[in-house]
C-alpha cells in the first residue's frame, strides 16, 4: 500500500510532468521577449533553473543549425537510430533536435507496424528506402532494432527470426557505413519507477493520452523481459563501426542536453560562410491595383 507522503509526492511529479509538456510555449516567450536576462533575476529558482534550460538548449540548436548547414554543403549522409523502453523520452529529444531545422535537410522516420506485403519481405528493406541521399539527416524513432525490442518481446517473431536479426545487422550496418553513411545509435535508459510515473501523467494528461496503446500498456507488465532482451540486443549488436550511446533519461532535459551536445561531438563540423542576404527593393508599378477579396472567404478572427 502507498502511504499519504508517497501518494503526494507522485502527485506533484505528475503534476511536474503535464508542466513539462508547457515549456515550448514558455520557451518561444523566452526568447522574444528575455535577451537581456532580467526575467531570471526576477522569479524563483525552479523557474530560473528552466530558464537557464532554455538558453543552453537555444544555444545548442543554434549548433545544430550550423552542423546541418554543413552537413548539406559538404554532402554528408546522416542515420541517427533513437532506441528505448516506451515512455523513455526519444521523442522529446528528437523534437528538440529538429525544431529549428530545415526539413529538407533533417527529417524523421517512424514507421507503423509492417503491413501483410512487408512481412514478407526481406526485414531490412523497408528501412531502405527511408535512407539518406547526400546532404541529408535522418533521425529513425525507433528502427529496424524493433525486431530485437518489441517484436520479439510480443513474440511478433520467432527466436530464429531474431538469431538471423542479429546475424545479419552487423553486417547491414557495416555496409551502410562502407557506403557512407554515419550512423550513430541511442538507447534512451529509464528506471521502472520513472517509466511507471511517466505512464501515470500520461492516462491523467488528456493532451498525452493517445501516446497510450494496448501495447504499451503491455510493454509495462513486460518490463523484465524487454530488460533482457535490450541486454542481447546491444551486446550482439555493438560494432566499433556503429556502436550504441546510452542516454540516461530519467531527467528529460539533462537526457535532451547530454544528447544533443553528444551528437555535435560526433562531427568536426565548421561553420559554412554564406555570401551577405540583401533585401531587394519591391517594385511599384502605377498600373497595379489591389482587388479585394470578398469578405465570406476570412476565417472569423474569433480572437
Amino acid at each position: 500500500m502507498i502511504d499519504l507522503h508517497e501518494h503526494e509526492e507522485l502527485v506533484r511529479r505528475i503534476r511536474e510532468e503535464i508542466v513539462d509538456s508547457l515549456d515550448e510555449e514558455m520557451e518561444l516567450e523566452i526568447e522574444d521577449h528575455d535577451s537581456g536576462g532580467e526575467l531570471s533575476r526576477s522569479i524563483g529558482e525552479r523557474r530560473a533553473e528552466r530558464i537557464r534550460y532554455f538558453r543552453e538548449l537555444f544555444r545548442l540548436q543554434g549548433e545544430l543549425v550550423k552542423l546541418q548547414e554543413w552537413v548539406a554543403h559538404t554532402g554528408q549522409k546522416v542515420v541517427i537510430l533513437f532506441e528505448g523502453r516506451d515512455a523513455a523520452g526519444k521523442g522529446g529529444a528528437i523534437k528538440r533536435i529538429t525544431q529549428r531545422l530545415n526539413p529538407r535537410v533533417c527529417r524523421v522516420v517512424a514507421l507503423p507496424a509492417p503491413n501483410s506485403r512487408e512481412k514478407t519481405q526481406w526485414y531490412f528493406q523497408r528501412y531502405v528506402p527511408h535512407l539518406p541521399a547526400a546532404g541529408e539527416l535522418v533521425l529513425f524513432d525507433r528502427s529496424w532494432y524493433n525486431r530485437a525490442g518489441v517484436e520479439r518481446v510480443m513474440e511478433f517473431c520467432s527466436e530464429d527470426d531474431v538469431e538471423e536479426f542479429f546475424r545479419s545487422v552487423p553486417e547491414f550496418e557495416r555496409m551502410l557505413v562502407r557506403s557512407g553513411i554515419r550512423l550513430i545509435k541511442y538507447w534512451f535508459s529509464i528506471t521502472d519507477d520513472e517509466q511507471h510515473l511517466r505512464f501515470l501523467g500520461r492516462i491523467n494528461d488528456p493532451l498525452k493520452q493517445w501516446k497510450l496503446s494496448p501495447m504499451d500498456l503491455e510493454s509495462r507488465r513486460r518490463w523484465e523481459d524487454y530488460t533482457r532482451a535490450k541486454e542481447a540486443m546491444i551486446e550482439r549488436t555493438h560494432i566499433a563501426e556503429a556502436p550504441w550511446w546510452v542516454v540516461q533519461a530519467v531527467e528529460k532535459k539533462k537526457a535532451r542536453l547530454n544528447c544533443i551536445h553528444h551528437l555535435l561531438g560526433q562531427f568536426e563540423y565548421h561553420e559554412v560562410e554564406r555570401p551577405a542576404i540583401e533585401l531587394p527593393e519591391r517594385e511599384r508599378h502605377a498600373d497595379y491595383t489591389r482587388h479585394p477579396l470578398p469578405a465570406s472567404i476570412y476565417v472569423p478572427e474569433v480572437y
